[in-house]
């Protein structure tokens, strides 16, 4: 385990030493399954119907110390799959209706599991793979993100559920209800840490942790350890192991299979070039990220006009609409997507081919998060960054930061032969895709669904982040270890799909058949 000390110098230094080390090779663990790290049958058959046979680095060095309940810190990239190697653990330990041990616990139908997480996108994602992974379980999980009505969020709370997978603001707005009840949580979860520091949800971060009971099992998932982050660790933590799956040849955090290309393209002429890259040989599934709300819209209206499949995600949208568009862009209805830098931090697909700056990233730190949406799961990929004559400065400090090599970006219009050669696109591409390749079904083939509480379309004032409200409900004392064995229904709870909710009364004991849990007891924090 690590010593305070230890620690305390990860904090001023993100590539300390940790105390587990892996290398990020997804080859690494072909030979082995789930099985072998003593994962439960249903959780296996449910990750094999996915396809899912081999774990990823993280998941394989997360493993076997979070299924023996001791707090670890998980550090590896976006787009490694650290999502499993929390979401186990959590089913491993929770008891559904219906599972031995159901009727002796205190207060059946309260969260046993919190994970937390910096952004709505992101809170569906990972709520979708845990409800995939127990696919074969009776546990209930629901989201709890703002945005969006209460109504449903709070049905579904009152109703009973195991895991509350959410963002901060709208966790706290019902906590302080006293509608979210965390006195029974035994699993603590936080997500992309550095991410929830960079969006200032530390504080609501370490409400949530106040009502949580101390006798817990905690994991902490970042891609970076900034000195915060590490703080948060220590005070929260006991004792936890330092978990990281990295590339040591990688050190300055890029994507190694990202082909990446820099132009100096003048604004006037950025969408002609757009149009050109969106035709090259072999593109799939297209991100292009603008700063402004503005430009994000008219560019999608833009392409759209130009005969590409668009979808938009920018501030300006109701979320209704982002996740319609989110959808369709996961089901192939549309294959460019463009966003603002809020989709940089929540969307976790893994088939997108090209990344397009529009505008050149306002620092290093946002290019990393915005070329990582590409080259996903053993994937190559396309990231092309477009660098206004003013942001050359911007350019060069961010070239300099990662050890790039476009200190001197290429001027490029959209006749420039360089740009047809980089990107593989034919000489006779256009300013509009041809009517032969407009295949996509398009956005509106996607159903708009209603989320309750506001207009379908754009947003009007909400709050999608920091909680308000009064009367904070003090925390419940946590229980005790658990019981061996549990009996479980053979129910399906819908997999992938994110908009499949985890709230519905499960029905009674019907197929119960009782096996035999590994599991130790817990410690006790101090």
């Amino acid at each position: 385990m690590r010593s305070e000390d230890t620690l305390e110098t990860a904090g001023t230094d993100e590539e300390a030493a940790a105390d587990i080390t892996g290398i990020n090779d997804l080859e690494a663990n072909q030979d082995k399954t789930f099985a072998d790290f003593d994962v439960e049958p249903e959780i296996v058959e449910a990750l094999q119907d996915q396809g899912i046979i081999h774990p990823f680095p993280i998941q394989a060095l997360t493993l076997p110390v979070a299924l023996n309940r001791q707090d670890i810190i998980g550090q590896a990239k976006t787009g490694t799959g650290k999502t499993l190697g929390f979401a186990i653990p959590i089913l491993h330990d929770i008891i559904g209706p219906g599972d031995e041990g159901w009727d002796e616990i205190p207060d059946p139908g309260a969260p046993q599991a919190l994970v937390v997480l910096p952004t709505r996108e992101l809170a569906k994602q990972v709520a979708a793979e845990i409800r995939a992974a127990g696919a074969h379980r009776v546990a209930r999980i629901v989201e709890i993100y703002g945005g969006v009505g209460f109504d449903s969020q709070v049905d579904a709370l009152h109703q009973g559920v195991e895991v509350v997978v959410g963002t901060p603001g709208r966790l706290i707005d019902l906590m302080e209800q006293g509608t979210l009840k965390l006195g029974r949580v035994r699993t603590l979860v936080l997500d992309e840490a550095d991410e929830m520091l960079d969006m200032g949800f530390l504080p609501d971060v370490e409400k949530l942790i106040a009502q949580v009971p101390t006798h817990r099992h905690t994991m902490l998932f970042s891609a970076t350890m900034p000195g915060p982050v590490v703080a948060l660790a220590r005070r929260y933590m006991d004792q936890p192991t330092h978990i990281r799956a990295a590339d040591p040849a990688d050190s300055s955090q890029t994507v190694r299979q990202v082909k990446q290309v820099v132009y100096r393209v003048h604004s006037l002429n950025k969408t002609e070039v757009v149009a050109r890259i969106l035709q090259a040989q072999g593109r799939g599934l297209t991100i292009i990220f603008t700063r402004t709300k503005r430009i994000c819209q008219r560019l999608a209206d833009d392409l759209s006009d130009r005969g590409f499949a668009t979808g938009a995600i920018h501030g300006d949208l109701g979320q209704n609409a982002r996740e319609r568009a989110l959808r369709a862009f996961r089901h192939g209805k549309v294959d460019v997507l463009v966003a603002t830098d809020v989709a940089a931090r929540g969307i976790d697909v893994d088939d997108v081919t090209h990344v397009i700056n529009y505008e050149c990233p306002e620092d290093d730190k946002t290019y990393i998060h915005r070329i990582g949406r590409t080259a996903r799961a053993g994937n190559k990929g396309s990231a092309i960054t477009f660098v206004d004559w003013e942001d050359l400065t911007r350019w060069r400090f961010i070239n300099r930061a990662l050890d790039l090599d476009f200190a001197e970006p290429k001027e490029t219009y959209h006749t420039s032969p360089h740009l047809y050669s980089d990107l593989d696109i034919p000489a006779d591409a256009t300013a509009n895709l041809p009517r032969s390749r407009r295949v996509r079904a398009g956005l509106e083939a996607e159903e708009l669904e209603d989320l309750g509480g506001r207009d379908p379309g754009r947003s009007g004032p909400h709050r999608g982040g920091k909680g308000s409200g009064s009367g904070r409900r003090k925390s419940e004392k946590g229980r005790g270890p658990r019981k061996n064995g549990k009996k479980k229904h053979d129910v399906k709870d819908g997999g992938k799909t994110a908009e499949r909710r985890g709230n519905a009364e499960p029905a009674k004991k019907e197929r119960q058949r009782k096996r035999t849990r590994r599991h130790k007891s817990d410690k006790d924090k101090k």
